[in-house]
């Protein structure tokens, strides 16, 4: 069977165009790649206030290349976006996710579009994750009219109106409730539909958090706060900065549910049973146990308060794509050859949105003016010192 064929089957991504190589999986010849597994997962999930979901989970070889290939994908953008920044081709802040990608892609595994996201500014995956494109991601990284966001959102602010992704926000915390009002939107509107609103660590104790938290248990939206714990808030370790880390513990009378966040199949179980329980009985926190490899932002080289072996430590043991390669080896369904032809296409992928973002052209200075008011409505301004103004709200 093609891989180009089982990268495009139900269970795939929509975000990654087919292998344009027929790479041709011999194992999979005289079977179907859609035929379920059961795998369990690497570590048990400790719940609060709630039943937790159970570690076997079904999956399939056609889900595994498509659960290996994105993230590849996500590593690979991200790595060339550190290098596009130290180029001087991305200016200001760029924060990046490589090695939190399975939380981005077995949260999509176990929802629809018509579910909504929102996250904070680590949301280049989140963004692709959501059905958008490499050459979005680069064309709004470089401030080109081709990105996501027509190049004047930045790496902070991707977002996806047609798949109900809400941001990129650059304010820490800020989203929460934000997320929570899209959930009671929901609620209002009758939708059998959620909203994951993700925060990492460092904006856990935000009081804002709290409040939204005590809205939404109170109206039972279907809210689902996922804290991306990869254990420090810029450079503060989590000890540090909470007298209690159990993230997931921290609604209180919210039940809340503990994560491996570097097992994607953990991740896609937990929210499955998020969606289902938020549906029915209003909103829970998911813990994510996840880790970035870089520093917090481009500017932190993420050495200074935690040692290189630690960093080190956490790619030979928790790697969410190596795992996924074991799998994929250890159930036979490829072979090392392969899933190395794979990462060669993948490299391919994103050199060549690179190539095309380059030749966009920058916005024009008048898109300044928009997109700032509602159209029609607004003040305009005229001469350089700006004494003459005309108001054209009625």
């Amino acid at each position: 069977m093609a891989l180009s064929r089982i990268a495009s089957s139900s269970h795939a991504s929509n975000l990654l165009k087919p292998l344009s190589t027929a790479l041709s999986i011999r194992r999979l010849i005289s079977s179907d790649s859609t035929v379920p597994l059961t795998i369990e997962t690497s570590l048990p999930f400790i719940s609060h206030k709630c039943d937790a979901p159970p570690r076997a989970v079904d999956t399939s070889a056609s889900e595994l290349f498509s659960f290996f290939r994105d993230m590849a994908t996500m590593r690979r953008m991200e790595i060339a976006a550190d290098s596009l920044y130290k180029a001087k081709l991305i200016r200001g802040f760029c924060h990046l996710y490589d090695g939190q990608e399975a939380v981005a892609i077995g949260m999509e595994a176990a929802i629809t579009k018509k579910d909504a996201i929102i996250t904070a500014y680590r949301d280049h995956c989140t963004f692709i994750g959501r059905g958008g494109t490499l050459l979005e991601v680069f064309g709004e990284l470089m401030g080109r009219i081709c990105g996501g966001s027509k190049g004047k959102g930045g790496s902070m602010h991707f977002y996806r109106k047609q798949t109900n992704f809400f941001g990129g926000h650059g304010i820490v915390g800020a989203q929460i409730p934000l997320g929570c009002g899209l959930a009671f939107a929901q609620r209002y509107s009758k939708e059998e539909n959620v909203t994951f609103t993700l925060y990492g660590d460092g904006a856990a104790n935000q009081g804002q958090l709290f409040e939204a938290l005590n809205m939404a248990a109170l109206w039972d939206l279907p809210a689902i706060l996922v804290c991306e714990n990869n254990h420090y808030g810029m450079g503060t370790a989590e000890w540090r900065a909470a007298k209690n880390p159990a993230y997931y513990k921290r609604g209180d009378y919210v039940p809340g549910l503990k994560v491996d966040g570097m097992d994607v199949l953990a991740v896609k179980q937990a929210c499955k049973f998020a969606k289902e329980n938020a549906l029915k009985n209003g909103p829970l926190i998911l813990e994510m146990d996840t880790y970035r490899y870089h520093g917090h932002s481009m500017s932190d080289p993420g050495s200074t308060y935690r040692t290189r072996d630690e960093i080190s430590g956490v790619r030979q043991e928790r790697d969410p794509i190596e795992r996924v390669r074991k799998l994929l080896l250890a159930h036979d369904i490829a072979s090392e050859k392969e899933l190395k032809d794979i990462e060669k296409q993948v490299r391919k992928d994103v050199d060549d949105a690179i190539a095309k973002a380059k030749e966009c052209p920058m916005p024009d200075p008048s898109e300044l003016f928009t997109n700032v008011y509602v159209k029609g409505l607004g003040v305009e301004s005229f001469g350089a010192d700006r004494k003459e103004v005309r108001a054209t709200l009625p």
